[in-house]
């Protein structure tokens, strides 16, 4: 089944976001879902995400579908049967109310599917449409990160770790909540430590080290001899800049990103707001800022605009006069967020350097006859002094983010030339 490239440009409205909400009890409920079940499930709530709760059904153009989810959109059987199979699978949260209330409840994860002359149409139970939209806990799953997956175990785990990178840690699951999890607690063959470790464990935390913007780590407690419960530690992964996942060159494109940079929002929040928000509901709250006269710093009115959905009237426009004290702290916050903007526009920069640092490389070793690329990857290897460098490099080769600096220096000896346009100042960083 061969992969379809995605044309970010292609795209319009939410789908043009990087990251779904997904709420956490959606997350939990959805184990038993296939690779590429799980793939359209999110894709399906992206583009249905601004009008979850209002509109009675939703609709994307079918080829569009199956270009997210990087698939080959000639085998409508194969989507026809994905959608049944997400009309028939059942979810089940359980979860407490604002007001501290047990709430259990189930639905069928779409209450309506349709394909009908290119276009799929569809539609979620109000009951789960309520949760899906819960803005309070959720975590942002990257539809352009899940295409790098291979397999529905890898995919299940990192939407199931990733709501924990702040925090580091997943907590403790017992095996049979993994289990549940992992879609596949009603397997005997699973029930075996042994085969849950060799065939679900490893696996899926290795696809989700090599394929995602986060590492994991199993960790297990036992009583006894027996494991009891499983927990996994989260960093970030030092490796992102290798994925081609950011979609910051489309959202530049957008007429309202110019306008908040115009307006002192640094290029990573300015990015951000738009990926949560969509253009057009950050165009509207920024004309509702810039509507309320003299205000000090437009970055802070308009990330309360954004968080609290601002309209005309809601809330107070920003004072006229102001004391000297006053105004000596807003400009002293205005001025801390300009440098820190700054700063991340030369963070951006070096990272863009950098992924073109590493496809220069990866040209040039093409280039290389396989005896010159031994010869070259060896003596790379012999300049390597730190066995985990070492290690890293057996592993990823020149892709090693990890080696970057003594990869680039090596061949920027090979080839000085042709690192002259990207690094004038030989900057290695």
């Amino acid at each position: 089944m061969a992969k379809q490239p995605l044309d970010s440009q292609k795209l319009t409205g939410a789908l043009r976001r990087e990251t779904v909400r997904k709420n956490v009890a959606a997350i939990h409920i959805s184990g038993k879902l296939s690779l590429l079940q799980r793939k359209l499930s999110n894709v399906l709530l992206l583009n249905a995400y601004d009008t979850l709760t209002t509109a009675p059904s939703h609709t994307i153009d079918a080829r569009t579908l199956a270009m997210m989810v990087g698939y080959n959109s000639n085998d409508m059987d194969t989507l026809r049967a994905s959608l049944r199979a997400l009309a028939e699978t059942v979810a089940e949260w359980d979860m407490l109310d604002q007001e501290g209330r047990q709430e259990w409840g189930v639905s069928s994860l779409l209450s309506f599917a349709r394909l009908k002359g290119g276009v799929c149409e569809y539609s979620y139970s109000s009951a789960l449409a309520e949760k899906l939209h819960d803005p309070k806990i959720y975590a942002l799953i990257n539809v352009n990160i899940q295409r790098n997956f291979s397999s529905g175990h890898g995919l299940a785990l990192y939407e199931n770790c990733y709501r924990f990178v702040r925090t580091g840690s997943t907590g403790w699951w017992t095996l049979d909540v993994f289990r549940k999890l992992m879609g596949i607690d009603d397997s005997a063959y699973y029930q075996s430590f042994k085969h849950l470790n060799a065939k679900i464990i490893k696996p899926a935390v290795k696809e989700v080290n090599n394929s995602s913007d986060i590492i994991v780590e199993p960790e297990f407690r036992k009583k006894g001899r027996a494991v009891t419960d499983i927990r996994f530690v989260i960093r970030e992964n030092p490796q992102l800049a290798m994925f081609e996942i950011d979609d910051g060159d489309g959202l530049r494109g957008e007429p309202v990103y110019q306008e908040l940079r115009r307006q002192g929002v640094s290029d990573r929040l300015s990015r951000q707001w738009i990926a949560e928000h969509g253009a057009d509901y950050v165009g509207k709250k920024l004309d509702y800022v810039k509507g309320q006269g003299d205000v000090k710093s437009v970055p802070g009115y308009l990330s309360a605009a954004l968080r609290d959905d601002y309209a005309q009237g809601d809330a107070p426009a920003a004072p006229a006069e102001v004391s000297p004290e006053v105004q000596q702290k807003v400009e002293k916050r205005a001025q801390a967020a300009r440098q820190k903007g700054l700063d991340e526009d030369a963070r951006f920069a070096e990272s863009q350097r950098r992924k073109a640092r590493f496809k220069l490389v990866a040209e040039l070793a093409a280039a290389r006859t396989p005896t010159q690329r031994d010869a070259d990857k060896r003596l790379f290897v012999n300049r390597l002094k730190d066995p985990t460098d070492r290690r890293e490099f057996e592993r990823l080769g020149w892709e090693s983010a990890l080696n970057g600096r003594a990869i680039f220096a090596f061949w920027r000896e090979l080839a000085p030339e042709a690192f002259a346009e990207i690094d004038p100042a030989e900057d290695d960083a």
